[in-house]
Formats: C-alpha cells, sequence, structure tokens
C-alpha cells in the first residue's frame, strides 16, 4: 500500500478517530530519499544502478509475460517448462491449487494493473482489449471465491481503477467507457451465491454458472472454510460497490468480517485457521499469520485506511495485540493453539508470513517488521528461495517455492520506511536469484525443491501481478512513473484501488451497530500519527543495529562439530555416535544411545527399532545430540530406500465417459508385473474383491476372473494381497489405503515392498492409490457400474475414436459428479517400499523437523517396512543438515503426464471441455479435505 503523509500532523501528537484514509499517518512511506540517510559503510546505491536493476525488472517481466501471450493465452496460466497453456480439465489435477483457473484467461486479467505500473501502457490497452473481447465469465466451472475474488476481481478492477486514470491524462484509453467495470460486477454477481449460508462467511467454491447447491453446481456441500477465504473479500466487494452505486456486495463482504469477529476467542483473540461456515465453530484451532489467516489480518487494517470505517481498525489493533503478545517470537512468528496461546502449535513455519513485516510497517511499527524481514532473508540466502515451510532452526519442511512475492513486498515496504539502501541489495539479490534459478526459455518455472534446484511446470499468475510490481516499485524513482502511486492502495493481490473510493457512494454505515465494542479499552489503541521522527530517531542505524545480531542466525542453529556430551570411557568431548557406524550388537553404542534418550526396541521379525524420549535424556545437550543422531538415521534410511527406488506409475480410466482423461498418480511394487517394460500396460475392468481387504481367500472370484481388483490397505502383506487375487484369476490389482483423506498432492510417493519371501510367482501388476485417488475410482463405479482402467508405466493417449463415438450419442445428463484427475506431481520420493499393517512401526520418514520430534521420535533400521504415513505434506522424508545443503539431497521424480500436442483452447468452450472440466470439479466438492490454502 502507498500513503502520502498527513498534512500538518506531528509526532505524536494525538488526534481524532480519521475518517478519510488520506489521514491515516506515513506509516513510513515517505519517499525514500527523505527518511534515512544511508549507513555508513553501507553504500548508498548510485542512481544508474538502481535504473539498471529496474530495467532488469522489465526485461524479466516481458520474458515471462510475451511467453505467456505466445504460448498459454487465452489459457489461465502458461506452464513454462512444455511452453503451452494450463486448460483446466487437459492437464493432471492439482487438486485445490486448481480452484483458482476458471478459464478466463487469469494471467492476463491478474497482470493488468501491473502493465501500468510498469509504463508499458500500449500493452495494457492492447490488454484491456483482448479481456473485454474473449474472457467468458460464464463458465461451468467450480472455483475457489477467495482466489476468484483476489486474483480476478480484483484485477480487472485495479485494471479499471489505472484504465480511467490514463483516460483522464488525455493520451490512452480514450475509448474506455468502463468495460472492465461491467466485467466485474458481472463476476461479483456470480460469487454472490456462495454466500447463501446463515452466518453469512461464504462457501469456499461457487460455479460461475450455477452457484451452489443446484443440482448442476457440483458444489454446496462443504462445511469448512479458512479465515482468509472468508475475510479477504471487503476491499474488492467494497470497491465494487463504491464503483457501481451497488452496495450489496460491501454488505455481504461486512457482514462476513462481522461473523469472524464474533467467533474469536474471546480469552485470546485469536482466530483460528479454519472455521465451519455454519455453525461458526473453529474447526482448525491453531492461530498464526501465514497460510489460512494472512489476507484477514491485512483486510482489517487496509479496509480502515480504504473505507474510514473506525471498527476495522480497532478489531486489526485487538489482534495485532495478541499476535504480538503470543504468535510473535522476535524473529520468528509460530502458530499457537486459540485457547492455549502459551501452547505452540507447531515448529515450522510458511512462506505466507512472509508479508507480515510489510504490513507491520504500515501499522507503524518498524523493529519486530525489520527482525523478521532480516530473519526470512537469512534463509533466502541459504536456500536461494524461500521454502513454502521451515522449522524454526530453518530447516526445510516443504521444499517447494512457487514463486512467492510476499517478500519482495515486505523489502519494497521496508524500504519505503527506513530508506535504508540495505533492501535495494535484498532485491538485487532477489532478482539474481530468479534469473538464475528459476529462468527458463518460456518464462520463469516455480520450485520443486529449492535444495536441489528441481522446477515444476508452473507459472501462477500472482508471479505477474505482484513480483514484477513490487521488484519495480524499489528501484523506481518517483519521476519513472506515469501516476502517483501514493494515491493507491493496494490489496493482497498488489491491485490498485483508488484511495478517493473512501468518500464516494457511502452507502454503508461506518459503525457496525451490531457489534458491540465496549469490552475493548480503547487505551489500548495507538490514535498517534507517527511518522520517521518516532520510527527512527534521528539515527541513520538504527535499521541496521536491528539486523545486525540477526546476521547470523541462520548459521548460529546448525548442528554441531562436537558433541557436548561427556562420554563415561573417556574425558571430554568426543565426537558424535553417527548413524552410519550404529551398531545394535556394539555395548558402548547403546551405553551412548542410552545417555541422548534413545531407546532401542527388538521387534519380532528380526528388525530394529529406535525410539528417543528426549525427556529421558541425560542433559538437554545429550537430548539434542539424540535428536540429531535420529535425524541422521531419517537420512541415512531415506537413502538406503533410494537405493530401490522405482518411478511412480499411472491409472488411467478409459472408460466412457472419461476415456483416458482421467490419470491418477500410483505407486508401484517391488513385485509383480513390471510395467515399465510392458509398454502397453494393462487393461481391464475393475472389481472390488470380498473379503475388501484380500487377507484370505477371494469369495467372488466368479466377478474378479480376468479384471484388475479393488482392494483395501491393511491387516496383512501386500504380496499376500497379491497372491490371493492372483489365484482368483485377477490381472491387476490396485490398493487403496485406507489412511482417510490421504492424497498424492500430500504425501510422499509409496511404494509397496514384498514380504521378504522370494515373489517371483506374482506375475500380475500391482498399484497402490491413495484414499483420495481411490474414491476417485470407487465413485465412478458407483456412478457407471462398468469401470475400465489402464495400469501403465505413464499416461497414454485418451482413446479419441471412442471419445467422438460417444460424444455424437452423449445425453444431456452427462453432468454428474464422477471423477477427478490426481495430481501427477510426485512429491519428494522419500517413503518408499511399506508394509501396509495398520500400526506400522514409527518411522524414520516421519517429520523432519527436530524440534516436533522432542517428545518422541523414532526410526526403524530396516527401511523397506517402515510406514510412510508419517512424512508431512510434500516434504523430503529426510532433510538435509541446515549447514550442509549438499548433502543427500532427493532426486527429483518427474510424473507428469508426457503432453502429445500443444493444448489448444478457444475462449468459447467446446462441449467436451465443458462436461471434462464439470467431471473434474466432482469429487472437489465432495472431497471434504481439511487443507491450508497456500
Amino acid at each position: 500500500m502507498a500513503l502520502s503523509a498527513a498534512p500538518g500532523c506531528r509526532a505524536g501528537e494525538r488526534g481524532p478517530r480519521w475518517r478519510r484514509p488520506w489521514k491515516l499517518l506515513a506509516l513510513g512511506l515517505l519517499s525514500a530519499s527523505s527518511v534515512l540517510a544511508a549507513a555508513p559503510g553501507a553504500g548508498a546505491m548510485s542512481r544508474e544502478e538502481k535504473r539498471r536493476l529496474g530495467n532488469q525488472v522489465l526485461e524479466m517481466f516481458d520474458h515471462a509475460y510475451s511467453n505467456y501471450m505466445e504460448h498459454a493465452y487465452p489459457a489461465d496460466e502458461l506452464m513454462p517448462l512444455t511452453c503451452r497453456g494450463r486448460v483446466r480439465g487437459q492437464e493432471p489435477s492439482r487438486g485445490d491449487v486448481d480452484d483458482a483457473l476458471g478459464k478466463f484467461s487469469l494471467t492476463l486479467i491478474d497482470t493488468l494493473d501491473t502493465l501500468v505500473v510498469l509504463n508499458k501502457t500500449k500493452e495494457f490497452e492492447e490488454a484491456v482489449k483482448k479481456v473485454i473481447k474473449d474472457v467468458n465469465l460464464d463458465n461451468d466451472i467450480v472455483v475457489s471465491v477467495f482466489e476468484t475474488n483476489i486474483r480476478v476481481l480484483g484485477g480487472l478492477l485495479g485494471g479499471h481503477s489505472v484504465a480511467i486514470m490514463l483516460k483522464e491524462k488525455g493520451e490512452y484509453m480514450q475509448w474506455y467507457n468502463g468495460e472492465l467495470l461491467h466485467m466485474a460486477k458481472e463476476l461479483g454477481y456470480k460469487l454472490l451465491p456462495a454466500f447463501n449460508t446463515t452466518s453469512g462467511l461464504p462457501y469456499p467454491r461457487v460455479n460461475l454458472k450455477f452457484g451452489v447447491r443446484h443440482p448442476e453446481a457440483r458444489t454446496g456441500t462443504e462445511t469448512d472454510t479458512c479465515t482468509a477465504c472468508a475475510g479477504t473479500l471487503i476491499l474488492e466487494f467494497a470497491a465494487l460497490s463504491r464503483f457501481t452505486g451497488t452496495s450489496i456486495f460491501e454488505e455481504y463482504a461486512r457482514k462476513a468480517l462481522d461473523f469472524i469477529w464474533e467467533k474469536r476467542q474471546r480469552s485470546s483473540n485469536l482466530v483460528g485457521v479454519t472455521i465451519n461456515i455454519h455453525t461458526g465453530d473453529w474447526v482448525r484451532k491453531d492461530s498464526g499469520v501465514g497460510a489460512g489467516i494472512d489476507s484477514y489480518y491485512e483486510y482489517l487494517l487496509k479496509a480502515y485506511v480504504l473505507l474510514g470505517d473506525d471498527s476495522f481498525l480497532e478489531r486489526f489493533n485487538t489482534h495485532y495485540d495478541a499476535i504480538m503478545r503470543y504468535i510473535s517470537q522476535p524473529p520468528l512468528l509460530l502458530d499457537v493453539h486459540i485457547h492455549k496461546p502459551m501452547l505452540n502449535a507447531r515448529t515450522w513455519m510458511d512462506s505466507l508470513l512472509a508479508f507480515f513485516p510489510g504490513l507491520q510497517v504500515l501499522k507503524g511499527d518498524i523493529r519486530p517488521a525489520i527482525e523478521t524481514h532480516e530473519m526470512l532473508y537469512q534463509v533466502i540466502k541459504k536456500h536461494n528461495f524461500l521454502p513454502e515451510a521451515f522449522t524454526t532452526d530453518f530447516r526445510v519442511h516443504w521444499a517447494q517455492h512457487p514463486l512467492r512475492p510476499e517478500f519482495a513486498e515486505s523489502t519494497y515496504f521496508l524500504y519505503k520506511a527506513t530508506g535504508d539502501p540495505y533492501y535495494l541489495e535484498v532485491g538485487k539479490t532477489l532478482i539474481e536469484n530468479l534469473n538464475k534459478y528459476a529462468r527458463v526459455p518460456c518464462g520463469f518455472a516455480a520450485m520443486k525443491d529449492v535444495r536441489t534446484g528441481s522446477h515444476e511446470d508452473r507459472m501462477d499468475s500472482f508471479f505477474l501481478a505482484e513480483m514484477f510490481k513490487y521488484l519495480y516499485l524499489l528501484f523506481a524513482d518517483k519521476e519513472d512513473m506515469i501516476f502517483d502511486i501514493e494515491d493507491y492502495i493496494f490489496t493482497t493481490e498488489a491491485h490498485l484501488l483508488p484511495l478517493w473510493l473512501s468518500t464516494t457512494n457511502q452507502t454503508i454505515s461506518k459503525k457496525n451497530t451490531s457489534t458491540e465494542y465496549t469490552e475493548l479499552d480503547d487505551s489500548n489503541f495507538d490514535w498517534t500519527c507517527p511518522n520517521t521522527q518516532i520510527l527512527f530517531p534521528n539515527d541513520p542505524m538504527f535499521a541496521q543495529s536491528i539486523r545486525e545480531p540477526l546476521k547470523n542466525v541462520v548459521d548460529k542453529s546448525c548442528p554441531r562439530g562436537i558433541s557436548r556430551a561427556e562420554e563415561s570411557l573417556g574425558s571430554g568431548p568426543k565426537p558424535p555416535l553417527r548413524a552410519r557406524d550404529f551398531m545394535a550388537s556394539n555395548p558402548e553404542h547403546l551405553e551412548i544411545l542410552k545417555k541422548m534418550g534413545v531407546s532401542l526396541i527388538h521387534l519380532k521379525d528380526g528388525r530394529v527399532q529406535l525410539v528417543q524420549h528426549a525427556v529421558q535424556a541425560a542433559s538437554s545437550l545429550d537430548a539434542e545430540d539424540g535428536l540429531r543422531f535420529m535425524q541422521e538415521m531419517i537420512e541415512l534410511s531415506s537413502q538406503q530406500q533410494k537405493e530401490q527406488q522405482l518411478p511412480p506409475r499411472a491409472v488411467q480410466i478409459v472408460s466412457h465417459p472419461f476415456f483416458g482423461r482421467v490419470v491418477l498418480t500410483a505407486g508401484p511394487a517391488q513385485f509383480g508385473m513390471d510395467l515399465s517394460k510392458h509398454k502397453a500396460g494393462t487393461r481391464g475392468f475393475v472389481a472390488t474383491i470380498k473379503p475388501y481387504n484380500g487377507c484370505s481367500e477371494i469369495t467372488n472370484p466368479e466377478a474378479v476372473k480376468e479384471k484388475i481388483a479393488l482392494m483395501q490397505r491393511g491387516q496383512c502383506m501386500f504380496a499376500e494381497k497379491a497372491r490371493n487375487i492372483q489365484k482368483a484369476g485377477a490381472i491387476g490389482g490396485i490398493v487403496i489405503d485406507d489412511n482417510e483423506g490421504s492424497s498424492s498432492d500430500t504425501a510422499p510417493l509409496f511404494q509397496m515392498a514384498g514380504d521378504g519371501k522370494n515373489t517371483d510367482d506374482i506375475t500380475i501388476p500391482m498399484l497402490f492409490l491413495f484414499n483420495k485417488e481411490g474414491n476417485i475410482i470407487l465413485d465412478a463405479i458407483r456412478e457407471y457400474e462398468a469401470v475400465e482402467v489402464l495400469l501403465s508405466d505413464k499416461a497414454k493417449d485418451r482413446d479419441l475414436e471412442m471419445e467422438n463415438m460417444d460424444q455424437k450419442s452423449s445425453e444431456s445428463d452427462a453432468h454428474k459428479p464422477n471423477s477427478e484427475e490426481a495430481p501427477s506431481d510426485s512429491q519428494d520420493a522419500g517413503a518408499v517400499g511399506e508394509e501396509p499393517e495398520g500400526g506400522g512401526e514409527s518411522s524414520a520418514v516421519g517429520d523432519p523437523d527436530p524440534l516436533s520430534a522432542a517428545s518422541t521420535a523414532s526410526a526403524s533400521v530396516s527401511m523397506a517396512e517402515e510406514d510412510p504415513h508419517t512424512s508431512g505434506p510434500a516434504e523430503a522424508s529426510a532433510p538435509e543438515p541446515a549447514c550442509t545443503p549438499g548433502d543427500s539431497q532427493p532426486q527429483e521424480q518427474n510424473t507428469q503426464t508426457e503432453a502429445t500436442s500443444k493444448a489448444h483452447w478457444d475462449s468459447k468452450v467446446q462441449p467436451m471441455e465443458s462436461i471434462l472440466a464439470d467431471w473434474n470439479e466432482d469429487i472437489e466438492a465432495f472431497e471434504m479435505m481439511e487443507k491450508d490454502e497456500l
């Protein structure tokens, strides 16, 4: 957000509660040159260098934007590795991530106002004409209300805001007559059905054509939504009401915010991550400032700025006090339980919290903003990018990085607040890393693993909407801009809304009369007007003095080279016991384990299990050594697994009405037919066996013969299941996970191991599907009865001949829920050959976060039979030590379906594509997955 200083507002002066947002306060956002002199020795960046970097940002934007327009448009997003567009229904489903795609040229709409910020007015004019001419908002497709609001509605409003500004200047857009605003209003009405709940909280998804709870909508059955999803609407909806004079949009957004405020935990004043949209009960009771909550806090403060309503500032200040009291543990921001806020809910942080230092700048609380930003920068310097999640000792927790812009956003705000050239150097580092590690011939590719540098075939629209906007503004001087950025506020997607909206079409009562604030102590709220004299008391070294203690915060958390444990057989420190040297029969090793709080358990099958209880260690330092030993055992076990690692396989539904369009990622088996050597794969109709667990003789062999058997995981070895169905005459088998809600998009690749015996007698192919993917087939059986699948090493071309024949005879009732494509992106291949027995042993591929393992950590030496289900979403099986990023890097598994031709999508949706889009949404509507929406 950009704001001008309040004229005549003196430092420390207590004044009335302002009614106009431009009098909010400077919040440090003065021109950088007037705020803080360059710190001695820091080296102010020359104007020429800033200009060079600004031009480099423009070139990078051109590279990304031109490739999208050339290879992807009118598709929603660019796939930069395969140089084609991502069209929903034509690519394997990525789960909730695809809810942002609605076949409305998402990237172009999201980029509109970025073009003007970067002085590309001619390109902007052309882009607006394309949007008006080509974009269809009446698609029969289910989309995320949250993503559609911030990206599409926000993009249209931001485009309209700068379009009318350019028209007023008289050179460009003279033909423009509010077309983008008309589209925004149309979209706004399409989102309103989602608010048809007793609470006023919107459903998380809506069908653009049929709304919710309509027989053809395929959505409206959800019960939960994230706090940010329901609480990040007020800016766009209020702006739409103010622009059009139609108050209903602002009213609905205010009602949702009011409900969340009423449901806050009253003793802690915190909100949870997920809430029931009907009852208001908190489903997930952890609270932080990252994924699931982040922009709710952001929009409370910015709603006050844009709308001038004191109640929003009161709420924000109340929440902010709770955040700084419980969640802020400088420089960390850790999730806590809303009912027990002194208790941490987890020991890792997600990358979305990187926006929070920027919000703290707007609040005027600069010191913690500098501290958290510096900590994040140290993590980036270690891994080149900010991992999607990292632990409190700065190890990688989730290794992806989808080119998120939040850190660049906070860097821009801190530079505007401090004028410290240090933040220009930070921006320079971001530019260099993007060009060095993410740039590919067709754009910029997201990082699949920041440790290995592997790429993912995605370039999200927010990369163009936000990243280049903030980077360009960081290096731009006022004379480089064709308009005054201080006249606008940034939405969470960095779209521009003019501040003059605060005095336009004020049809809503500013004060919410339905909510009582009498319990709030007004003295808690800072109504002063801080400026740089308060934030930086004439000390050009202020920001540097805050950063200095954090310079080595990441390195100081690295594992020690020498154990501090005193060994009973010697004096003084000795090198720690290494996992690779450990022998279960060595008495000295067992004594060392005991001092570290590690117990050794001999299992009946001859394997050895290690369990650590930190409280049983001889000292806290010994407990720390024990944790590191367990981490080494995890890593060693993972390496042993990878030696036998097989690539993922594919289960492709080829019967009517799917015809190969639905491809499910499947885990391989270390026994049975090797599908990589049988390119044709195994094709057949599926049948559910009795008993369903397949652990005894099959009682319905007539139903299984010459078919592919479906069975549930658990109660016996995989090889035993395979022998039983093979004896019954099955030509293949699919084992479906019994862990409710498991999915290939949140769990590492699963590989089925043998039973330790000779398995040469098993000749049929066996594949493993997680619960979510398995239910897709089960739902298809319930809907269509006869379902034929292809088991293969990779997806084959869909049956176009059968599809064309069926299309001629298809009936109007084809829009029924049946299937969803499962993600083809494999997770880090850490979990391998497994024993399917329900309880399983605690696994060395469990949570790699050593702190979360402090209470109990365990590792199994025999890794061929360990249970993978303790692995966190998308995390590597064994994280590398923080100081040795080159060690034991996980190898990327590429399971992406190969494309045979460039995807082509006409803006007018063809019937089969529309039908397929419906199918892909069905399971998403009926699968109640509790996930963070990142």
